[in-house]
């Protein structure tokens, strides 16, 4: 006898803390699945609280709110059996759940055992970790439940094995780097060749501050060939149909193929603005369009992400400002749509100097006055934000924030950095990525020499290396965390490499106080490095 289970991986969007909104998007959710004649629904980890919750997992109400919205899944949801993650106390202690529901009743609750605490994960500040598999019969069939980071360690499949499992069903909240799809392709490949049995993956998509979470859902058979790899950065639902007689598994979407680099991160700063600006209310953006390649990335990451009718740009010009910039800036806002204005800094910087006419006096003009070009720009930014209820989108990359090659309070003012992990060199790759669909980006500004334009005749390399030498040794140094004698090993300029590192260390002051911006390296300023900005280290060996 045959025993076909239809299972739909609802690969969905959630709002971290908003327990009744996300409730009833699991309500709407499962009823869908039973639309589409599902057995299964799956939803992702922690879809009841949103990932990460962080110390909203330490609130005193959390217990009652969670009881109250599985209260709510048990009242409300009938016919189909509901996975769904959760934070949920036990014997006085909290764990990160996976719980089966059907017509009413709480089947039983898997407690995740593999406790991430690496990156930006601290699992352990908040969880207890299981130690005990769930296997639950459906339609005749032994299902077992595991959660996100059990699928990275043998452990937890080689259980389900040994209790009867004949499919798994694996719910996550994996956030997105460079290169990560891939990764849990491989993964999931083996774990399932461990288990002996096909593997479901549902993954959560979705941005949540810095964190973008990228979907790409995957169904795996128990041979570990990848049968079907769905959506990246959008919402889906897919169904699937296992055979436990034959162990067949039939998927009812064509599989889609693995995005490009370019294309994977370019979509993340897309969703992750996108979400950042709704999820907080936000009515639109605005930004300082100086006619540099960062704010004319960013600008199209902006209107790609919200509509030409939500963004803002204003170019900001003074005497050092080129005519091409002008041009370009002017240019790239025509061709997108949105609102564009000029105001220039140069009757504020004015009245800023005679004020302090006094204290500068016998001084040389060095970088003090090109950060007050930039800080007048940021006061009129913020300006136009608080009339307006706009965030305000800055515009420096990796490369620039790891050396400090901004200004604070001034172009970091503002409330989101699309490009803080995007290193220079792979702004480039994006720009013509995204003219490749078409073109927005003029090609001027992609050509030229790059330059903040706070002083005649100025470009990026009067005082860093190139960016390509530049982006390789914070490559090696922020994310890989070689030496500085490790770097020169590698063939770097002995000079070129203090002098990186030196800047990389002494700015940690500048990054504390940065616009929080999209993670797509593994390795981000934010969540994932955390160093003292007051230290004693030597970075030499």
């Amino acid at each position: 006898m045959s025993n076909a289970l239809r299972v739909l991986m609802a690969q969905q969007n959630f709002l971290v803390g908003d327990i009744p909104g996300n409730t009833q998007k699991v309500i709407d959710g499962a009823n869908q699945a039973r639309m589409q004649q599902a057995d299964v629904v799956m939803f992702p980890e922690l879809a009841l609280t949103g990932y990460p919750p962080e110390d909203l997992l330490l609130r005193p109400s959390l217990e009652t709110r969670v009881g109250q919205a599985l209260q709510r899944l048990c009242d409300e949801v009938r016919d189909i059996y509901l996975v769904v993650g959760y934070p949920r106390m036990r014997d006085g202690k909290l764990y990160n759940m996976a719980g089966v529901i059907h017509n009413g009743q709480l089947l039983g609750e898997y407690a995740k055992q593999c406790l991430p605490n690496y990156q930006v994960f601290d699992e352990k500040r908040y969880f207890s970790e299981g130690d005990q598999p769930l296997v639950v019969p459906i339609n005749g069939v032994p299902v077992a439940l595991t959660v996100c980071e059990d699928i990275w360690h043998p452990g937890p499949a080689l259980q389900a094995r040994e209790a009867g499992a004949q499919l798994m069903l694996n719910i996550n909240a994996s956030p997105f780097h460079i290169d990560k799809p891939r990764h849990r392709t491989e993964l999931l490949r083996e774990r399932a060749r461990q288990a002996g049995c096909p593997i479901l993956y549902v993954n959560m998509v979705g941005g949540q501050d810095e964190l973008v979470f990228d979907g790409g859902s995957k169904v795996v058979d128990v041979a570990g060939e990848l049968l079907f790899s769905g959506d990246h950065f959008q919402e889906a639902d897919y169904l699937v149909e296992f055979d436990s007689a034959s162990g067949r598994l039939s998927c009812a979407h064509p599989s889609e193929p693995h995005p490009t680099l370019e294309q994977s991160v370019y979509n993340a700063l897309v969703l992750g603005v996108r979400d950042y600006v709704n999820k907080n209310g936000f009515k639109g953006v605005v930004l300082g369009l100086s006619g540099g390649i960062d704010s004319a990335l960013t600008l199209a990451v902006a209107v790609d992400a919200l509509g030409a009718e939500r963004v803002e740009a204003v170019m900001m010009p003074f005497r050092y400002t080129s005519s091409m910039s002008l041009e370009d800036a002017e240019a790239e806002a025509n061709t997108l749509g949105v609102q564009y204005d000029v105001i220039s800094i140069e009757p504020m910087f004015d009245t800023f100097m005679g004020q302090l006419a006094d204290q500068f006096e016998g001084t040389a003009r060095d970088t003090t006055e090109e950060n007050l070009q930039a800080r007048c720009r940021g006061v009129l930014l913020m300006a136009i934000s608080n009339k307006k209820g706009y965030l305000v989108l800055t515009t420096g990359n990796k490369s620039e924030m790891a050396v400090g090659y901004s200004t604070l309070y001034g172009d970091m003012a503002g409330g989101f950095d699309v490009l803080k992990d995007v290193p220079k060199t792979l702004v480039y790759r994006l720009s013509n990525y995204r003219n490749s669909i078409s073109p927005v980006i003029p090609q001027r500004v992609i050509d030229r020499p790059p330059s903040a334009e706070l002083a005649p005749d100025q470009t990026d390399q009067d005082s860093l290396p190139d960016y390509d030498v530049l982006d390789r040794i914070l490559e090696l140094y922020v994310e890989c965390d070689y030496s500085a004698d490790a770097i020169i090993a590698e063939g770097f300029d002995e000079t070129d490499v203090k002098r990186v590192i030196w800047l990389v260390d002494i700015n940690e002051y500048k990054r504390r106080q940065a616009p929080v911006g999209v993670r797509i390296t593994q390795r981000g300023f934010g969540r994932d490095r955390r160093y003292p900005i007051t230290s004693g280290w030597k970075a030499g060996v």
